[in-house]
């Protein structure tokens, strides 16, 4: 391994420093699911980048999924998982595992990892102080997914009493509504309404992808930057399609609700949220 000298390091501060400074004080959202939440290496860099960007004063929330934790307990459990349109079809044997699994192991998981890492995290599901309130979601013609839910309303208190007392706060995807119910909520729109709601600087997707690509073959043709207004455009075209539609729809939503700016990264790339956050190059696909 190449060794960097002394003067080295302190020219990597010194190029960080401009941004640590345009981001002081500023809430960033990131969304955290995909490779980086099953390879331990890449996790482990998740949460080094995370509780590193916490200390230079920079207030990180961390929205997650699980969504193969939740299979696989489903399947330990013999429930079938069942897809409509692409969308997990949850009764209510299933929303039990889902809350199971996401607020309780997997968002507890990743506050010890946190804390191992010298972080001081809380851990928060949307049901915690009526977070994100939400209602029963259709599908685009008119299907029933069962406890999925829309998210109609987001309370910031618990997220802001936890940033500022100084913790990172951790959140699972899951909502309740007034009577009690609760609903599965995709993590991506979570973290794009959380971010608007919040006023965050910047909302940061982590995917398994590169970013956007105008041949999805070639890592080479990666759009670095895209306009809002430009998305219809590419959708027409075809460069935005399949699985990326609902990433790119939550990124565009996020900045017409007022983010600064919103980001697909590849979170197979180790450090990928401090390479965005603190360097010129930035990296992945940036909605502004």
């Amino acid at each position: 391994m190449d060794t960097i000298s002394n003067s080295e390091k302190s020219q990597i501060l010194i190029d960080a420093l401009p941004y640590i400074q345009k981001y002081s004080d500023k809430i960033v959202v990131v969304k955290y699911g995909g490779n980086a939440m099953t390879n331990k290496e890449l996790k482990d860099a998740v949460m080094t980048d995370i509780v590193l960007l916490s200390l230079v004063g920079i207030k990180v929330v961390l929205v997650h999924g699980g969504g193969p934790e939740i299979s696989d307990m489903l399947k330990k459990l013999n429930i079938e998982s069942k897809f409509i349109n692409g969308l997990r079809y949850t009764d209510e044997e299933a929303i039990n595992v889902v809350k199971m699994v996401l607020a309780g192991k997997v968002n507890k998981e990743l506050v010890q990892l946190l804390a191992q890492h010298g972080g001081n995290a809380v851990g928060l599901c949307g049901i915690d102080g009526k977070m994100i309130v939400a209602e029963k979601k259709l599908t685009d013609d008119g299907q029933d997914l069962g406890f999925v839910g829309e998210i109609t309303g987001v309370n910031t208190k618990p997220i802001l009493d936890a940033l500022n007392n100084g913790n990172i706060p951790v959140i699972a995807t899951v909502a309740t509504d007034d009577d009690g119910n609760t609903y599965n909520i995709n993590a991506d729109t979570a973290a794009a309404r959380i971010a608007a709601e919040l006023g965050a600087e910047n909302l940061i997707l982590m995917t398994d992808i590169a970013g956007l690509l105008r041949d999805k073959n070639d890592v080479s043709t990666l759009i670095p930057k895209v306009n809002v207004s430009e998305v219809p455009y590419l959708k027409m075209q075809g460069i935005v399609s399949g699985g990326m539609i609902p990433k790119i729809d939550c990124c565009v939503e996020a900045v017409r609700r007022g983010v600064e700016g919103a980001v697909i990264i590849d979170g197979r790339v180790p450090h990928s949220i401090l390479i965005e956050i603190l360097s010129n190059e930035g990296i992945g696909t940036q909605f502004v």
